[in-house]
């Protein structure tokens, strides 16, 4: 966010001038020259004999107020309720409701202005005003990142059965497809389940001829039904005994018939990133051999600290930028909050799926993701000091000139490091007072409830 720099100052004493600010707002009473007391609470105007904090001629702004609710006279520029010409039995005093509506709140009205009496006055004065940072997205928290594989695209390739590896077809580096053939295994387990399958077959075969001569003679009467069931029981058997043979044997892949070797495939497309077998090597079941990894789309980890968890949901958009790779960013959005905080880190882990269709993003990289809050308006951020408070109410002090600054009244959202989201009261690119808004704010309380505009020498 790029800084205006006015000008530094060591010090300055603000007193309030003793000219007014006609050509920006009328002249506010509640100032009075030579003091910077606040007018007492049920001090009256003189000058409109009414009550002065509610007086809309000295405060301009407060005529909205009214004119919203309903209440107001145009032909004197007063609320009806106790317009002082319409209403002179009331003396000018608002009912309880309407001055509970416009009380002091501790902050001044919204659009106060504070005019330096010079240009050269507000240069030494030191203020430093920045623009207000557009984002559609509302804050964004920044977190530690690390790249890792997609693990639904990420194989461990191990030995279906125990044996000796006879052939190895692929090394690291190398691309494959799916069904490939990475490496041969002989194994006696397999060549023994072959086995077991061709004698079944056979059983098969006989238990099936046995079935039909049997049901021939049955159906010439020569055959007794009993010899009809057990026949079909020794069928039924035979097809259990083939089928359970050919599912063990299903485990280990296909091989060469009439040998103990099995092949041992890529169970997806992409690249082996890791090789352990060798020839001659004896593996059994539990033994990864290959690694394969399809890297088109990786898997960025997030540590989010446990205090701010709770602001991130599922489907929140998110960016990505890497130590290793400057100026470019990947785009995602989260769609994994972990339910349990690490216990040596504090932090609750999120996920996002980034696409890698050059290869750029490689496992273990580290770099910061910046995740999108979720703003459901339009807000833009300033620095944390450019927001004062006063009473209960968030002040923002916009330069409308290089010696006039107004209040605003803003509504505080979510923070992002040094800075902070405004809902409201500030509109992109106008600047704020950042160094000496508190000066300012200052000032504007001297004014009290109806200030409309404050000179500083």
């Amino acid at each position: 966010m790029s800084r205006v720099r006015i000008a530094p100052c060591a010090a300055l004493v603000l007193i309030l001038a003793t000219s007014s600010c006609a050509e920006d707002e009328p002249a506010n009473p509640a100032v009075r020259k030579g003091s910077s007391a606040p007018a007492a609470s049920g001090a009256m105007c003189a000058e409109h004999g009414v009550l002065e904090a509610v007086c809309t001629k000295c405060n301009p702004k407060l005529a909205a107020v009214f004119q919203a609710k309903g209440d107001w006279c145009p032909e004197h520029g007063f609320p009806e309720s106790f317009c002082p010409i319409c209403h002179p039995e009331r003396g000018g005093m608002p009912g309880a409701d309407v001055k509970d509506e416009v009380k002091d709140d501790g902050a001044p009205v919204e659009g106060t202005k504070v005019r330096f009496k010079s240009k050269d006055a507000a240069r030494l004065a030191g203020i430093e005003a920045v623009p207000a940072e557009a984002r559609s997205g509302g804050a964004r928290l920044e977190a530690v990142a690390t790249i890792v594989y997609d693990a639904t695209r990420h194989a461990e390739v191990n030995a279906r059965a125990a044996g000796v590896v006879r052939r190895i077809n692929v090394d690291v580096g190398a691309r494959v497809v799916e069904g490939a053939q990475l490496a041969l295994i002989e194994s006696a387990s397999v060549g023994a389940d072959r086995a077991r399958v061709r004698a079944a077959a056979s059983r098969l075969e006989v238990a099936e001829a046995t079935h039909e001569r049997t049901k021939s003679l049955h159906e010439s009467g020569v055959a007794p039904e009993k010899d009809i069931q057990t026949a079909r029981q020794d069928l039924d058997a035979a097809r259990g005994e083939l089928a359970a043979a050919r599912a063990s044997l299903g485990m280990v892949g296909t091989g060469q018939a009439g040998t103990s070797a099995y092949a041992v495939r890529a169970p997806l497309a992409g690249t082996v990133i890791r090789r352990v077998a060798t020839i001659g090597h004896m593996v059994d079941g539990s033994e990864v051999l290959f690694e394969i990894v399809d890297t088109s789309s990786m898997w960025v980890e997030i540590d989010v600290p446990e205090d701010q968890a709770g602001a991130i949901a599922t489907g929140q958009p998110l960016t990505v930028v890497l130590d290793a790779a400057p100026g470019r960013e990947w785009k995602g959005h989260i769609e994994y909050v972990a339910p349990e905080v690490d216990v040596r880190t504090r932090t609750a882990r999120a996920r996002a799926r980034l696409d890698n269709p050059d290869g750029v993003l490689r496992a273990n990289l580290y770099g910061h993701a910046l995740v999108e809050l979720g703003a459901t308006r339009p807000t833009v951020m300033v620095p944390k000091e450019a927001v004062q408070r006063a009473g209960e109410i968030s002040l923002v002090f916009v330069q409308l000139a290089q010696d006039v600054y107004e209040a605003r009244r803003v509504e505080i959202g979510l923070s992002e490091g040094n800075l902070v989201e405004l809902a409201s009261g500030v509109k992109s690119g106008e600047p704020v007072a950042t160094r000496g808004s508190f000066l300012l704010k200052t000032e504007t309380l001297k004014g009290a409830i109806g200030a409309g505009c404050c000179d500083v020498e």
